[in-house]
């Protein structure tokens, strides 16, 4: 075996197939190839999953893929919070965005829920399956290669160093993946006029509002209802994040109240930059997702912007997709790259197309809020024609909830022992 990096494993263990990365794409592809009997491991480089200010949003397509898995019904006792119209502010004047309630679906609304709660659902429920693993504290640090293949990972331990040998080692580490970069894949930016600035802030119980986004000129915020907290989004023009630290933490406050009265009592909280994350948002894409022996998903492949809450949906949909086309040919061995090259072309169209429509969300109503003036808001035709059509309403909501080319569980689970 080759590996770039001169420590020597401590180890070295022999696996079907290696995930690198324990968020969603990694998570359920995990336990989806376990269902199907496949000799897999996770890797996770964090203890636990507790991250804060991570996607929060399970939409109606993940939701009906826990139901295809039998696993609904646990997973909805999880507490949660639930959004099924998606209203407004653009300049003063109300509006609704979409209605889910709209849709021809078993679940007609986005499930707010703790990430770590999804991913810890997803690993205790995989427990059963005794070909699935999920390593904690073990991060993947090189690949190892045998000539132009890709043959496992390098991965650092508490416990010191391991190889990882594997017939197929699945990138999905994230927008900024070690494997992705190893493996001198190429990253196409598309680019993106804002970051975003998130924080929480305490709620009362008599503090109710239905409001999802609010709009003037040269600010933006979107605001959602978490039970006990408002989680929220203040959105900045790319690279204004060191503008914004210097005119005071407290400028920003004032500034989010007078967005949102609701959230008055709550910013208290916020005692100094510490408490608000800085979000760089990025949109971009992989053109080619494998390498022999090696597959790239979820945002190792393509990162989306936070419009519409619908990066973790698709990092679901992509580990659908995946075990559909790769689960049964990798019990027998690794498949040839051009049936790894399968994903890509199942998932390349869906997403471009939700980045295509992120782009004029971003183009055509962001930057313009973004870049102030005088000149009052006025709402978009688009906007205005759905608010006063409430028929429209279901075609932003299908667009967000379900998406482009919804994936459905095809691949095989194996039979119990």
């Amino acid at each position: 075996m080759e590996a770039a990096t001169q420590d020597q494993p401590a180890r070295v263990r022999k696996v079907r197939c290696c995930i690198v990365g324990g968020g969603p794409a990694g998570m359920m592809l995990g336990y989806l190839l376990g269902r199907a009997g496949v000799d897999v491991v996770v890797l996770e480089k964090h203890a636990d999953f507790f991250r804060d200010f991570r996607g929060d949003t399970v939409h109606p397509s993940t939701l009906q893929v826990m139901d295809e898995l039998g696993l609904i019904d646990g997973f909805l006792k999880l507490p949660h919070q639930r959004l099924q119209t998606m209203d407004g502010l653009f300049g003063g004047t109300k509006v609704r965005i979409a209605d889910l309630r709209r849709l021809n679906t078993k679940y007609p609304f986005i499930a707010f829920m703790p990430q770590w709660d999804f991913l810890n659902f997803l690993r205790e429920a995989g427990k059963r399956f005794t070909s699935l693993e999920v390593l904690m504290n073990t991060e993947a640090v090189d690949l190892i290669r045998h000539g132009d293949a890709v043959a496992g990972v390098r991965a650092r331990t508490p416990d010191g160093i391991v190889d990882i040998a594997a017939d197929l080692t699945i990138a999905c580490d994230g927008r900024h993946s070690t494997v992705r970069e190893r493996a001198g894949l190429s990253v196409e930016e598309i680019g993106a006029p804002m970051d975003v600035l998130w924080f929480r802030a305490s709620r009362k119980p008599d503090e109710t509002e239905n409001l999802f986004a609010r709009i003037e000129p040269g600010k933006m915020m979107v605001t959602f209802d978490r039970g006990d907290y408002w989680q929220c989004a203040y959105v900045i023009a790319k690279g204004q994040y060191d503008a914004v630290k210097a005119r005071g933490l407290q400028a920003l406050l004032d500034d989010v109240v007078r967005m949102a009265p609701v959230l008055r009592q709550g910013v208290a909280d916020l005692k100094s930059f510490d408490d608000v994350k800085l979000l760089t948002v990025a949109i971009n894409r992989l053109s080619r997702w494998t390498r022999p022996g090696l597959l790239c998903i979820g945002d190792a492949a393509h990162a989306m912007s936070p419009v519409g809450g619908v990066g973790v949906n698709l990092a679901v949909q992509d580990a659908v997709a995946t075990a559909n086309l790769l689960a049964d040919d990798l019990t027998r061995g690794c498949p040839s790259e051009d049936a790894l090259d399968a994903v890509r072309r199942r998932r390349a169209f869906p997403v471009k197309m939700t980045q295509a429509m992120q782009v004029i969300v971003q183009n055509h109503i962001i930057s313009g809020a973004l870049q102030g003036g005088d000149r009052p808001l006025t709402v978009p035709l688009p906007l205005r024609l759905i608010s006063a059509w409430p028929w429209l309403q279901g075609i932003p909501a299908r667009f967000l909830a379900i998406g482009v080319r919804p994936e459905h569980v095809r691949s095989k689970a194996a039979p119990a022992s």
